[in-house]
């Protein structure tokens, strides 16, 4: 049983305390809600709120003009431990958030809200801006979505990318008609501007390694449909599906690797099938001219431009835009880590998280849900080791996969007793140290079970050895018998 602690701080304005607050500041309050996950096991949220009021820096910092430059004042101020939310309560007629939004939150892991009038609004908003920042029940069923019913489950929550120690970033330039185009992508500076700070962000979640490639000749095996009224060539959405096969089999980046690959495709058309555009379902053609796939990427069609006369020299020579390209892809990564931001009530302001391209609230959210899903990992993994040692009788445990196997234990003991804590990133470590461990036991080569062979096995492969041997042998030893018995029936001489 997981117990999920979030430690609160609520920090009241002047003039925003409510008038029917139970009691005087500071005081502290627990909030539980239980997740259910299936019949049997649930996993219990717990945000533990602190009331206070501000001190005289923080009063000073929400005397900013706006919303933003408060956010970037308090942050010196605020605890920036992971997991930990600071949310800051301003009076109902304060300036600082726009008309028509109650809630802002900023890009570290603090918000800014309206006290709302009554302690009833103030903690059912506190509570909905909590979830938002921490975990969901959406979330912890997605991280969990091995052991979730099918139908509690949406198909976005399948989308996002199953836990793991490592991940490898592909970026892959296709282009088929190298004879009519010279491509040239910076890739290596696109990818130090943009996607650099990302992985910077992400490194507390896992270990990542980016490489690039250029694939000529490579097509994407679905013919596009011409569109006289537009005079292109269009992609539906049912004929998505059917263009990564052909391409991934030319990719080969996810033979040799350990981790997941996410691959980044970025599709030149053709000069035959140019300029090429994909439709969504209601057959409008999408704005990003990309698509992307749940677990395993996204492609984006890049179109070039016709010369502005037939008799102009190919190849034509084509520099691609890669901040137009980055935004797309990086909206792609977010996406395969669960990290869309479309279920927002319309009063919530949500600031821009700039080049680092996720919140620290949002790297919170991963944490969480990734320390979850780590525990459940490892749970899967040692029932099923013990469920294969239970059922081959004479298997040999070797010391060194014993000592795998209690420290595994150990470290997901540790990330529960974290996590009741509210220590997020020291349960989030001890719960990759028990996926390690668990994976080096349940993978260890003298328990594979080829080795040992059921009772059944043996006598099939041993009976046509030994009978031959053992047929004189029985014989040999019924004549002895029968030659005792016929000695013993004859009559003693007497002298």
């Amino acid at each position: 049983q997981v117990r999920l602690v979030v430690p609160v701080a609520v920090v009241f304005s002047p003039g925003s305390v409510p008038g029917d607050l139970p009691r005087p500041l500071p005081f502290r309050d627990v909030q539980e809600m239980e997740i259910p996950v299936n019949v049997r096991s649930s996993v219990t949220s717990c945000y533990e709120m602190r009331y206070r009021s501000t001190t005289a820096q923080e009063e000073a910092a929400l005397a900013a003009a706006t919303a933003r430059e408060a956010d970037a004042a308090l942050h010196p101020l605020q605890d920036s431990t992971l997991g930990s939310l600071t949310m800051y309560v301003l009076p109902e007629t304060s300036s600082l958030l726009p008309q028509g939004t109650n809630v802002y939150v900023g890009k570290h892991r603090s918000a800014l809200l309206r006290a709302g009038g009554s302690v009833a609004t103030l903690q059912a908003r506190l509570r909905e801006v909590a979830q938002l920042m921490s975990f969901t029940a959406s979330a912890v069923a997605a991280a969990l979505s091995d052991r979730v019913p099918d139908g509690r489950l949406s198909p976005d929550t399948r989308r996002s990318l199953k836990s793991s120690l490592g991940y490898e970033i592909t970026f892959s330039l296709l282009n088929p008609d190298p004879k009519s185009h010279t491509v040239d992508w910076d890739i290596e500076g696109a990818v130090n501007r943009y996607v650099k700070p990302v992985l910077d962000k992400l490194s507390l979640v896992a270990n990542f390694s980016v490489d690039s490639q250029i694939l000529y000749y490579a097509v994407l095996g679905v013919t596009p449909r011409y569109d006289k009224e537009s005079s292109s060539f269009l992609l539906s959405a049912h004929s998505l599906p059917h263009v990564i096969n052909p391409v991934e089999a030319r990719l080969g980046s996810s033979a040799a690797s350990l981790y997941p690959v996410l691959n980044f495709l970025l599709y030149v058309p053709e000069r035959s099938h140019s300029p090429l555009y994909i439709q969504d379902k209601d057959g409008a053609p999408v704005s990003t001219n990309a698509f992307h796939s749940p677990r395993w990427g996204g492609i984006m069609v890049y179109n070039v431009e016709a010369p502005a006369s037939p008799q102009a020299s190919l190849p034509l020579h084509v520099d691609v835009d890669m901040a137009r390209v980055m935004e797309v892809f990086l909206a792609q990564l977010r996406l395969l880590f669960g990290l869309s931001r479309e279920e927002v009530p319309p009063e919530f302001l949500l600031e821009s998280p700039g080049n680092e391209g996720l919140a620290d609230w949002e790297l919170d959210h991963l944490l969480w849900a990734h320390t979850v899903e780590n525990i459940a990992t490892v749970s899967t993994t040692l029932t099923s080791l013990a469920q294969l040692l239970d059922k081959i009788g004479n298997i040999v445990i070797k010391d060194d996969v014993a000592s795998e196997v209690y420290r595994a234990v150990a470290s997901v003991q540790s990330a529960v007793t974290k996590l009741s804590l509210g220590h997020l990133h020291a349960a989030f470590q001890a719960s990759k140290e028990a996926v390690t461990s668990s994976e080096r036991a349940f993978f260890d080569p003298s328990l594979l079970h080829l080795l040992y062979f059921p009772d059944d096995q043996k006598f099939a492969i041993y009976i046509p050895l030994f009978l031959p041997m053992a047929v004189p042998i029985l014989l040999s030893l019924a004549k002895i018998v029968r030659e005792s018995r016929l000695r013993r029936k004859e009559p003693t001489k007497m002298d």
